[in-house]
């Protein structure tokens, strides 16, 4: 599975959808499980400090898998399923975004904080593999990597979360070269380096 297989459109949707958030100054949240979570916390950091350039406004993303404590008060308490809906019924307001991350498209918690997102109002975006699951016909946009593998689908989802935030820092510092043509460029530099997987290895 390649990454160049991936639709540029969607991946400039997305980008699209997190510059309004930026010059609306709303918030960005990050959610997934596991591998997924740890991606979620990476594009929470590359997005508030990988994109700031001189004294401009910051992007306001928050990934919800970093406080464990919040997390596991509401795991224990109520239910896994329900830790990061939860951190939303606190944090969110109508016009956020909210990003779920899940290599198979069916986790409950993603699913259940994607649900309450859309109910009030959030811009929501997916992640997904496995042909998308339920995720995929849950969000606004979602990129969906084509492998039933986990390893390969979170390999991409990190890949193209570091496109996004570099395509978004680019974009802050000149607005001369198309998102397009930035999203192009950087999936040819990474697709030319990229072992070939496929679903069937």
């Amino acid at each position: 599975m390649a990454i160049s297989a991936i639709p540029l459109d969607r991946i400039e949707r997305v980008i699209e959808f997190l510059m309004e958030a930026y010059e609306d100054e709303r918030q960005i949240f990050i959610i997934g499980n596991g591998g997924s979570a740890s991606t979620a916390s990476h594009f929470a950091c590359d997005l508030g400090k990988g994109t700031i350039r001189g004294n401009g406004k910051r992007f306001k993303a928050i990934s919800l898998t970093d406080n464990v404590a919040l997390m596991t008060a509401w795991a224990n308490d109520v239910s896994y399923d329900e830790i990061f809906k939860e951190q939303l019924e606190n944090l969110s307001k109508p016009g956020d975004v909210v990003i779920g991350i899940s290599a198979s498209g069916n986790s409950r918690n993603v699913l259940n904080a994607i649900e309450y997102a859309n109910s009030i109002g959030c811009i929501s975006i997916g992640f997904a593999g496995f042909g998308g699951g339920q995720l995929a016909e849950m969000v606004d946009e979602c990129i969906t990597v084509e492998s039933d593998e986990y390893g390969p689908v979170e390999d991409i989802h990190l890949m193209l979360e570091h496109i996004i935030s570099l395509c978004i820092a680019e974009e802050l510092t000149s607005e001369s070269i198309p998102v397009s043509s930035r999203i192009r460029d950087k999936v040819a530099v990474i697709d030319r380096h990229q072992p070939q997987v496929h679903a069937s290895d």
